[in-house]
């Protein structure tokens, strides 16, 4: 019988933490990608957020903007990308993460792998 992959949604600091360094759980768990036992599920605002994140000057990371848009065009080939028709707004401590409440539950998400768990408290009542 087969199992269904747990879905799962990277937030931005996560990312953001893999590609400081490849020592850390992070960068472990990025290289995970495309394992069977997961999936990961992206929209095109959390892209964007990836994006802008990373290529921001004062991260200071070793690579380049190519390897960077490499790193995001492998999640966007290996990822469920989903299109979001509705807005949850307003459910989350800090409402710029509603987007990433909103990509879970249209991806029937099992978890948001995050370091920010105190702003994600509210995702239990929608079973994530």
């Amino acid at each position: 019988m087969k199992v269904e992959a747990i879905q799962i949604i990277l937030d931005t600091n996560v990312l953001l933490a893999a590609a400081r360094s490849t020592a850390g759980t992070s960068f472990r768990l990025l290289s995970l990608i495309g394992d069977p036992r997961f999936e990961t599920n992206l929209s095109v605002p959390l892209v964007l957020e990836y994006e802008a994140i990373l290529k921001r000057p004062e991260h200071d990371l070793t690579m380049s903007h190519q390897e960077i848009d490499d790193v995001l065009d492998f999640l966007c080939e290996t990822s469920n990308l989903r299109r979001i028709h509705f807005l949850c707004r307003a459910a989350l401590s800090d409402p710029n993460d509603d987007f990433l409440l909103e990509l879970a539950v249209e991806s029937n998400c099992d978890y948001i792998i995050t370091f920010n768990t105190k702003d994600f408290l509210a995702t239990d009542r929608f079973g994530i």
